[in-house]
């Protein structure tokens, strides 16, 4: 698989440990008629991380590890755009000084960018904690396959997925398969560059066809006839590649959330189902 990987920039973007926040009555209705107050984005989370189910948690939108933003917008947009899965981002404050990790994750809405670190060091961190993160891989392009739009992923990381270049198509591992009609909340959304879309899963009974209740942090899906090139919308024949980046949720329309990393066609990306098609198995987290 031939990279245009030489001619990106690496640049730095940071951000800081973004406070859980509470608006008003911060009770949520439920799909089910139930009024909730649950944890749901920011701050940071001991015990979910990748790898783990992203499903059945008693939270909403839950963001595995550590959540980043910057408080003025231009600078979070940056952030937003620039960092990709699998970016390596090291903590520049604070008792955990300069242990590092790896993004993991953008959140479209609450605008943040999700990283992870081990155990020890969240044990170390506080929500006034930065970290710089080396950002590369926006301009990503696959030079024998320049109708396939690559976006949101490290060139490294996209090296270690074990995708098999067939000449006219790639075979991408993936855990499932998802049908466009079940892609919910941020369809519409101008780019899938800045955060993600969610997997509704209202339905019990697709969730168990299409083994959505088996879903974990970090699962690579494909998505079909979904064209998110110039952001999600429904297209015959178009096919989306992600990875799964927050929890479940119990409000309509929403679900697990998945931000975009490959979008072609069905000739020219194929799937291969594969249990372990996860990025914590090609970053070695263990």
């Amino acid at each position: 698989m031939k990279l245009n990987k030489t001619q990106l920039p690496i640049m730095s973007v940071q951000g800081k440990v973004d406070h859980p926040g509470m608006n008003g009555n911060p009770s949520r209705a439920g799909y089910d008629g139930y009024s909730r107050i649950p944890m749901a984005t920011g701050g940071i989370t001991y015990n979910y991380k990748i790898g783990d189910s992203c499903m059945g948690i008693a939270g909403d939108h839950i963001e595995p590890g550590v959540s980043l933003k910057n408080p003025a917008d231009k600078e979070n947009n940056a952030l937003q755009a620039f960092a990709c899965i699998g970016n390596k981002a090291k903590i520049i404050s604070g008792d955990a000084k300069g242990r590092c990790g790896y993004v993991t994750g953008k959140h479209g809405g609450i605008d943040h960018v999700m990283v992870y670190f081990d155990e020890e060091t969240l044990d170390l961190m506080t929500c006034d904690d930065k970290v710089l993160i080396k950002a590369c891989g926006q301009g990503l392009k696959m030079l024998d396959h320049k109708d396939i739009f690559v976006m949101n992923i490290d060139p490294a990381l996209l090296e270690n997925m074990a995708i098999q270049d067939k000449k006219d198509y790639i075979e991408v591992p993936v855990v499932t398969s998802v049908p466009a009609y079940l892609m919910g909340s941020g369809l519409g959304s101008a780019s899938t560059m800045l955060g993600d879309y969610d997997i509704m899963t209202q339905d019990k009974e697709a969730n168990k066809t299409f083994g959505i209740d088996k879903l974990r942090f970090g699962d690579i899906v494909m998505i079909e006839d979904h064209d998110n090139k110039n952001g999600p919308h429904y297209k015959q024949g178009a096919v989306s590649i992600g990875v799964i980046v927050h929890s479940d949720s119990f409000t309509s329309g929403h679900g697990p959330g998945v931000t975009v990393i490959l979008s072609g066609t069905k000739d020219n990306i194929k799937p291969v189902i594969k249990e372990d098609a996860n990025i914590a198995n090609y970053l070695n987290i263990k």
